[in-house]
Order: C-alpha cells, then structure tokens, then sequence
C-alpha cells in the first residue's frame, strides 16, 4: 500500500464510526491500520472538538456522528463532515448492503458536455464571459 493517502485518520475513524456506531475501538483500529491507541486518541479528540458524542450502552460504547458540524481546513469550510461521509461511509467493508434495508442515496451521473479531442479545461466554452 502507499504511503500515503488523501484522508487523514481522525477522516477513516469518522468513517468506520459512520458504518458501524457499536464498534469497538479495537475493529476501527485494524480498519484504518492504526494502533488502538491512537484510535483511542482520535476518539477523544473528536469528542472534545464536538464531532463525535459517545454513549454507554452496557459494556460498549454508540458513538454519535454530529454531522452537522465545518469541515476544520479554510479550503473545506463550507462544506460539513457529514457531507463528506455521505459519500465516503457508503462503501466497503461495514457498508450497508441492500439487504440490510437501509435506503442509499442516488446520484446523478454528471451530463458530459461536448468537446473536441484538443479541448483544455481553461476552454472558452467552458467559462463564458
């Protein structure tokens, strides 16, 4: 695997937690490739910063994803976490399977537009003045 990727850990925490809210910090662990302490740390301070709440429910945790809440990078601040696990928490392993009855959202394939095989993104047609 690289080593390298374009989300960062507390994002792949987010996610499995997204997928499976009973999951026990050991299974996220092994899920993002990180030790349980620092899944445990990741927990934390996703609690602390109010993206993340967390229940006792007998002898395990349900984590609560506040979804509502900016993204944390000026580039992304417009934008919530929850719309980037909505496309992210829907795939893989612990995804929701059509069977499971939970509902996936849809999304409309992008309409291409028509261009020559010499076309660039910086294309008049593509920025009219």
């Amino acid at each position: 695997m690289s080593d390298w990727t374009f989300l960062t850990n507390h994002a792949h925490v987010m996610v499995c937690l997204r997928r499976d809210p009973t999951a026990r910090i050991r299974d996220v662990a092994d899920a993002v490739g990180i030790t349980e302490r620092a899944a445990q740390r990741i927990v934390s301070e996703l609690e602390e910063a109010g993206y993340l709440g967390r229940e006792r429910e007998g002898r395990r945790n349900r984590y609560t994803l506040h979804a509502e809440r900016p993204l944390r990078h000026p580039l992304e601040g417009s934008h919530s976490s929850g719309e980037l696990l909505d496309l992210l928490a829907d795939e893989g392993p612990g995804a929701p399977t059509p069977s499971s009855g939970v509902r996936r959202a849809t999304r409309a394939a992008p309409v291409a537009q028509e261009r020559g095989p010499d076309a660039r993104p910086d294309d008049r047609r593509d920025h009219p003045e």
